[in-house]
């Protein structure tokens, strides 16, 4: 296939990304598959994204500029735009493994009867360190399908699937507030079989500025709406207006910058023990939400053995089953 009819199209939105979009773009571009397009949507950024998109000239770039329409709708406007036969999401702060494309294009064209591959993955901070490696929650089908109203079975950056499916299930849900990814899984699981390559093929970047934080820091409302969509498999529009009341209220610096340190300060120590640099953000999270105990009980948590740290992790016994 050629440029004009690729298999592959990269779809990545970008909003305010300016710091870290050129280390993805890069990342896609120096790809080992190379028969692949690359549409990049800059959805109203507000800061350098748009200049830094245009500083690339490559003939696989696909650029669009609109005013902000928020991801669904961003997305949304990408399937439709794409000629690939497989989609690869991307977000513009993370980074691509060389040989994701393709080891995830193999792994389709090898196993037709899947319609969706992800991938674990390597966790970077804001600054771009290195916090963890990601282990998939379930790799093969079977146990992606038991597990799946647990906990959302894809990194979404990570993810390959068919647009042809994808487009059957009317794709993303724009009342789906920060887990349209989650209820398109659900929805897509009826039209064939879904893995995760065990190994990391993304890096993917924790930062204040992402739109996803920590549930927890959401509240039970929150937790409980979105349970309730997963289940049903559908949300209403008066449930997505009340997602985004929630998210609303809490979009501020001083909440997210809280729930990414204390997201950090759980990476390093369940994901990849180093206590010392655990406790530096969990004093960061007491410092700006001195009122929140979860952040105290991580401070105790990271004096403990690491063996009882994972014991405890595993079980979620009830002293710690909030804060995890």
């Amino acid at each position: 296939m050629t440029e004009q009819n690729p298999y592959i199209t990269v779809l990545m939105p970008a909003y305010n990304a300016a710091n870290y979009i050129a280390a993805a773009i890069e990342s896609v571009l120096l790809q080992t598959f190379t028969n692949f397009e690359f549409i990049i949507i800059n959805d109203g950024s507000t800061d350098n994204t748009r200049n830094i998109i245009a500083q690339f000239n490559d003939q696989r770039l696909i650029i669009i500029n609109q005013e902000n329409a928020g991801i669904s709708q961003t997305l949304n406007k990408g399937l439709k735009i794409a000629k690939g036969r497989y989609i690869a999401r991307f977000d513009a702060d993370d980074i691509c493994y060389p040989e994701r494309l393709q080891k995830q294009f193999f792994f389709l064209e090898s196993n037709p009867d899947y319609v969706i591959v992800g991938s674990d993955a390597e966790y970077i901070s804001e600054s771009g360190n290195h916090l963890c490696f990601f282990k998939s929650q379930a790799h093969a089908h079977i146990e992606i399908i038991k597990n799946i109203y647990k906990h959302c079975p894809f990194t979404h950056s990570s993810v390959m699937y068919k647009k042809e499916a994808v487009e059957k299930c009317g794709g993303y849900n724009i009342n789906a507030h920060t887990f349209e990814d989650y209820l398109l899984w659900m929805q897509l699981s009826s039209y064939g079989k879904f893995a995760n390559l065990n190994e990391p093929l993304v890096k993917v970047r924790f930062s204040v500025a992402s739109i996803t934080i920590d549930e927890r820091w959401r509240g039970k409302r929150f937790r409980c709406l979105k349970q309730n969509i997963i289940r049903n498999g559908s949300v209403t529009t008066e449930q997505g207006e009340e997602i985004q009341s929630i998210i609303n209220r809490q979009n501020t610096v001083k909440i997210k910058t809280g729930a990414y340190h204390a997201l950090c300060s759980k990476k390093f120590l369940v994901n990849n023990h180093q206590p010392s640099k655990a406790r530096i953000h969990i004093r960061k999270a007491i410092l700006i939400h001195p009122l929140r105990m979860d952040n105290y009980l991580l401070l105790l948590l990271s004096f403990a053995p690491e063996k009882l740290l994972q014991w405890i992790y595993q079980n979620k016994i009830k002293m710690v089953k909030q804060i995890y």
